[in-house]
């Protein structure tokens, strides 16, 4: 969090360059997650009608959607079960049939009545008939039955023809209705009369109903018509096709409502994806350039750092989309949170946005995920604000799960149907998403902290507290200097959150500024006895002030043996800049009557370099401030505005605050902080009059004796 509000400060232009590269491959890399299946769910892409499924496949979320495959296999089932359609029985058939029953049976009777014929004659005459085949069998008992007989066989006949003729009669029905026909005989017949007839009838039978194409084809048609779309339904965990079981055209269907497999992707959706990330690959530069403030961007590890969490938090999205619950208990709050600890909460907001929209683009519940990741994301790192403490994070875990089931409950639980079990998973699953979030960024912020040298703001609490083993150390050996930096660094606080500079971090770095001190405390003068103090005049000025500039270098060595973070070795070196030890250099200018040429200035300055930024820049001029005020006591608002203002123009004399680009409005602003802040150190006092001695004290308070 350190150092993350500066002042106005370009990114070199080689730094520039690969900030422009660096948002481009993320960009490229940001596309390719996009359009390339990485998701843990095994069937997408990869799944086929036929193929064999490796898993059970469940559904991630509720759906219920129309069945077209289901829907069409019904439909065609109602097809096939229309049986073949047929024209009405044709009567013109039936009567044509029965006229000629009618014309045999005369003929017949003729034949019977014609005594001029011999019964030879008659037989080969009735075998002779074209429209009816007559066994001899059959004829002999025709010749030999009595009239009366004969006229019931013949009514008989033209009955159970007409009858017969009335019903359907197919093509491939004809000799299964003559097989019929001795059933629709009277009973009072006999068994040769039975006979007889059915000889007579079947000759007669023929096909009176016929197939029709166009009846069965609008028959079919009506059947399918009837059948009404079939709603498929699944509930979120439901089964839809067991592992080992044959993947049918439904399955497939229910994958791609589901948005589980995409058969072919269309050039549509690799635009939609670029578009997405081309917009949010423009939004944050540009959002950077136009504010310039955030002078951590400019050094390129740390944006390579930024852009590393960017990739692999939305990989890592990508990688639990299709499940059920995983999208909502991946802990993708914990990239805002660990931003906004490590850079800042402008870094973690205007990150957290992207990375929110893209880890949710183009899956089938995105119109609620993706609100459930901003809206916890932005209100997390707004809860964990400056991450200056550890119950922040505890803080943030709580807001995340809190507004988590609020957006669940706005965006997620209208469009589905749970139960008492479904609501407690969805509680399970954004409680561990808090806890997740703010337990992974407590901890990568430390990691990254060690390891790029970053400062957070738990990291300074920790190191500043007053036991710590360093700040100990300097206290024990030189209370003097500890007290100056103690007063140093209210000065400085004071100043930096007037000007909106890292407060904390100006504390901290005032606090160790002049660490190194404390490893020979007893040259320096606030460390002194006042009956023995030593301003080294006797001593050689270059020595002297080699040792004073010393400090600077063992600070360095001490920081780095208590493992300070980088960014206070910042404040060690710069709070002297490169100005010269002018007491040292002055007494070593009069050794040799002002001669130039004798004097080496250089062995009288500080090795800097000269301070980088506002919070080293604030630390210098309260240093110099202070040690000032101490020594010439002001007592007036005129008199430490004087001094705080003649501080500033000599830095500014030596060009110390070039590098800082502090404002007009900044200093003034610095200047009022320091003089409210001294004024409470350097006040007046009122003179009360000499206290009286003991003596008179007893006297004053004995009481008086009554005479």
């Amino acid at each position: 969090m350190a150092s993350v509000m500066s002042v106005r400060t370009p990114a070199p232009p080689r730094i520039r360059m690969l900030q422009l590269i660096l948002i481009v491959a993320v960009g490229i890399m940001s596309f390719t997650v996009l359009v390339v299946p990485v998701g843990l769910n095994p069937i997408i892409d990869t799944v086929a009608v036929g193929d064999v499924a490796q898993t059970t496949l469940q559904s991630p979320r509720d759906i219920e959607y129309v069945s077209d495959v289901r829907t069409e296999e019904a439909r065609k089932a109602a097809e096939s079960a229309v049986l073949p359609v047929y024209s009405a029985p044709d009567p013109s058939i039936a009567r044509q049939q029965i006229d000629r029953l009618r014309t045999t049976l005369q003929n017949i009777t003729v034949v019977r009545n014609d005594d001029d014929l011999s019964a030879e004659q008659k037989r080969s005459t009735l075998l002779a008939l074209s429209d009816v085949r007559l066994t001899l069998a059959i004829i002999d008992y025709m010749l030999s039955i009595s009239d009366s007989r004969w006229d019931a066989v013949q009514a008989e006949s033209v009955r159970v023809l007409e009858q017969t003729m009335r019903r359907a009669i197919y093509e491939d029905t004809v000799e299964s209705t003559r097989i019929n026909i001795a059933s629709s005989v009277s009973l009072t017949f006999s068994e040769q009369q039975v006979g007889l007839v059915t000889e007579l009838v079947s000759a007669f039978i023929l096909p009176n109903s016929f197939y029709s194409q166009e009846l069965t084809d609008a028959a079919r048609q009506a059947a399918r018509e009837a059948v009404k779309p079939i709603v498929r339904t699944y509930k979120a965990g439901e089964t839809i096709v067991l592992a080992g079981e044959i993947i049918t055209p439904a399955d497939i269907e229910a994958f791609e409502e589901l948005g589980l497999i995409r058969s072919t992707r269309q050039w549509e959706d690799y635009a939609a994806s670029a578009s997405v990330v081309i917009l949010c690959a423009v939004f944050v530069p540009l959002y950077f350039l136009r504010r310039q403030r955030l002078v951590i961007l400019n050094d390129f590890k740390n944006v390579y750092v930024i852009a590393i969490l960017f990739i692999v938090f939305l990989v890592g999205a990508r990688l639990f989309m299709e499940r059920t619950l995983m999208p909502y208990g991946y802990p993708i709050q914990a990239a805002a949170l660990l931003l906004t600890a490590l850079f800042g909460i402008e870094i973690g907001i205007i990150i957290a946005i992207p990375l929110c929209i893209l880890a949710s683009f183009g899956l089938s519940n995105s119109a609620d995920l993706m609100p459930y990741y901003l809206f916890t994301s932005l209100i997390g790192l707004l809860a964990l604000g400056s991450a200056r403490r550890f119950w922040g994070f505890i803080r943030a875990g709580v807001a995340i799960a809190l507004s988590g089931a609020v957006a669940l409950l706005a965006f997620r639980i209208p469009s589905i149907t749970l139960d008492w079990v479904g609501i407690l998973q969805y509680a399970g699953a954004i409680a561990f998403a808090g806890f997740a979030s703010a337990s992974v960024a407590l901890l990568l912020q430390f990691l990254f902290a060690q390891m790029l040298g970053l400062t957070t703001a738990l990291q300074l609490l920790d190191i500043s507290r007053p036991d710590s083993p360093l700040l100990q150390f300097f206290l024990r050996s030189a209370p003097g200097t500890y007290q100056h930096s103690l007063q140093v660094a209210n000065l400085a606080e004071q100043a930096a959150e007037k000007i909106g500079a890292d407060a904390l971090l100006t504390r901290v770095g005032a606090l160790f500024h002049d660490i190194g001190k404390a490893l020979n405390p007893n040259f320096f003068i606030e460390n002194q006895l006042p009956s023995h103090m030593d301003s080294h005049d006797d001593a050689n000025p270059e020595e002297v002030a080699a040792t004073i500039i010393r400090h600077v270098t063992d600070g360095v060595k001490l920081a780095k043996k208590h493992r300070l973070p980088s960014r206070l070795h910042d404040f060690i070196l710069e709070h002297h800049g490169t100005l010269i030890t002018h007491y040292q250099y002055n007494q070593a200018m009069q050794a040799v009557n002002g001669n130039m040429s004798q004097v080496d200035i250089e062995k009288f300055r500080y090795p800097g370099p000269r301070p980088a930024s506002r919070e080293t820049a604030l630390l210098m001029l309260a240093d110099a401030t202070e040690a000032r005020a101490r020594a010439e006591r002001p007592s007036n608002d005129d008199e430490i505005k004087k001094l705080v203002r003649s501080v500033i123009q000599t830095v500014q004399k030596f060009n110390q605050l070039d590098d800082t680009l502090l404002t007009l409005r900044d200093l003034n602003l610095i200047t009022e902080s320091f003089v409210t802040t001294l004024r409470g150190t350097y006040h007046e006092r009122i003179q009360y009059p000499k206290a009286s001695t003991p003596d008179q004290d007893a006297t004053i308070l004995a009481p008086r004796k009554e005479k």
